[in-house]
């Protein structure tokens, strides 16, 4: 009998059956981290960042992190060093056999479409099976890249037109101003370079996603991003709209912070299989992905489904703001009043 026990034991371990997210196992990718470009941190510092980064909330939810250092680019050593170690792993532990969640913010949004785009293709070629992953959790994604990289590249190599306003805003982004050569992922970043990596996957894993549209640089960046938003990226990349352009809300019918009306400067085309689910007013770049809970949330769609049907639902309610001819109806998550907007996701996916 304990033999046996050992080898269930064992078996159940293979494939590692620990289920973070409504029975799925979690893989984190974390953001662009601008420490790393003066840092340059090594391996080992690389995975204690990573654990820093979700420390407030997804740590403990996780399975498995894909680390990586900020001051390479992603289709170089970030690929080869550190996401390909890792998706060997999961594929040879089984970690998504039974499929697994993606969850990323900001940069990782973009590392996350790069690794769909290619892991079927690297794992057959390695003699693994390909990962299953049903569904990515998109938090403040920077897949469409931001136009803050355009200008911090510019600053470092001087090009372009600079002023004291621009380099300042940089500055506050970045920590400090940032020098030639020492740019790593900010290449990738660049809106253009951005959106022609990977920009037609053949995988077809929803991509759910998540968006503020508050700032924590008291709005000294908001000039140099079009339309409304989050302090380090625009709607056209959080949202996962099919163009650059400058939009106010992830849908044509409902603001960012849930006002019910005709949105002139709405998304209404997106990427492949891009989703947005929450939307709010009051979350930050940053804050998306934080325990504090900022304000209210509304939904873009209450609704988004996995590859395999699966669906990951919100319930929503509507209010009336204001009096009289003055009201304004309002469309809001409900939770939001007392949960942040990453715990309301984590809480429905259960």
């Amino acid at each position: 009998m304990k033999i046996t026990a050992m080898l269930l034991a064992a078996v159940f371990c293979s494939i590692n059956v620990s289920a973070a997210v409504g029975g799925y196992p979690v893989v984190l990718i974390h953001g662009f981290q601008p420490d790393n470009l003066k840092d340059k941190p090594n391996a080992s510092q690389v995975k204690v960042n990573g654990q820093e980064y979700w420390q407030d909330y997804w740590a403990s939810r996780a399975d498995l992190r894909i680390d990586w250092p900020s001051q390479e680019r992603i289709s170089v050593k970030i690929a080869s060093d550190y996401v390909w170690p890792q998706l060997k792993k999961l594929a040879i532990d089984g970690t998504c056999a039974r499929g697994c969640i993606f969850v990323n913010h900001s940069t990782g949004d973009l590392i996350t479409r790069y690794i769909l785009d290619n892991q079927a293709l690297w794992l057959k070629n390695a003699g693994l099976t390909p990962l299953n992953i049903v569904a990515t959790f998109d938090f403040s994604g920077a897949g469409g890249g931001s136009e803050l990289a355009d200008l911090a590249v510019n600053v470092a190599t001087g090009g372009g037109l600079i002023d004291g306003a621009l380099k300042f805003a940089v500055s506050l982004w970045l920590g400090e101003t940032p020098s030639a050569g020492n740019v790593g992922v900010l290449l990738d970043l660049r809106v253009n370079t951005a959106r022609q990596l990977a920009p037609q996957p053949l995988s077809k894993v929803p991509r759910l996603r998540f968006v503020g549209g508050a700032s924590d640089y008291l709005g000294v960046t908001s000039p140099f991003l079009p339309g409304d938003d989050d302090g380090v990226v625009s709607p056209h990349s959080s949202c996962g709209a099919s163009q650059a352009a400058a939009f106010d809300s992830c849908s044509a019918s409902i603001a960012l912070d849930g006002k019910l009306e005709s949105q002139s400067a709405g998304v209404r085309n997106f990427m492949p299989y891009h989703y947005p689910l929450l939307m709010s007013d009051s979350y930050s770049h940053n804050a998306t992905i934080g325990l504090q809970r900022q304000g209210q949330v509304t939904a873009a769609r209450s609704q988004g489904n996995y590859l395999d049907q699966r669906a990951l639902k919100f319930t929503t309610y509507q209010e009336n703001r204001g009096w009289w001819v003055f009201s304004s109806k309002y469309q809001l998550v409900t939770g939001s009043d007392q949960f942040s907007m990453t715990d309301l996701v984590f809480r429905a996916a259960n």
